[in-house]
């Protein structure tokens, strides 16, 4: 197993050094699922919920909170994203969830691709719960991640 880089010699949390790291192009795509009651999935794209657009919204949302991810998550990188794409779409069952992220630069932005779909998926979950609690949040995962040292990685199905 490899060694985690956020702890030290010592045992004790850090802030990666990316310096000497080449800047490179980097992308992350993620993916999540709201799982909703068949009446909940309807109101949800009918754009009559009480608050509004719940996809345009939770898309929204989902840019935003990518933005934020170094204040959200500790020992994350601020980065200068270049593209934030996050997408929701209705389908059986529930809305599905999917985030691409890019950058250029030295450290990765999975963090990023992951924090707009975990909370794109939690604001359809705000604006949703009037009508059904019972939603869940399902497979908030990382699909594939290009670039920087350790190079491409694609989630195996």
């Amino acid at each position: 197993m490899s060694r985690l880089t956020h702890i030290d010699d010592q045992g004790r949390a850090r802030m990666v050094d990316v310096s000497d790291k080449a800047v490179t192009a980097r992308e992350a795509v993620a993916e999540g699922f709201v799982r909703m009651k068949p009446e909940t999935l309807a109101l949800a794209v009918s754009g009559e919920g009480k608050k509004g657009d719940v996809r345009a919204v939770a898309e929204i949302a989902g840019v935003m909170a990518a933005k934020k991810t170094s204040d959200l998550i500790p020992l994350c990188h601020p980065l200068a994203l270049s593209k934030v794409e996050v997408a929701v779409e209705p389908v059986n069952g529930g809305m599905s969830v999917r985030a691409r992220v890019k950058t250029s630069g030295q450290t990765g932005v999975e963090m990023e691709a992951l924090t707009a779909v975990s909370l794109a998926c939690l604001t359809i979950y705000d604006m949703l719960k009037a009508a059904d609690k019972g939603m869940a949040i399902e497979a908030v995962r990382l699909v594939e991640k290009t670039g920087g040292k350790s190079g491409d990685w694609r989630r195996q199905v």
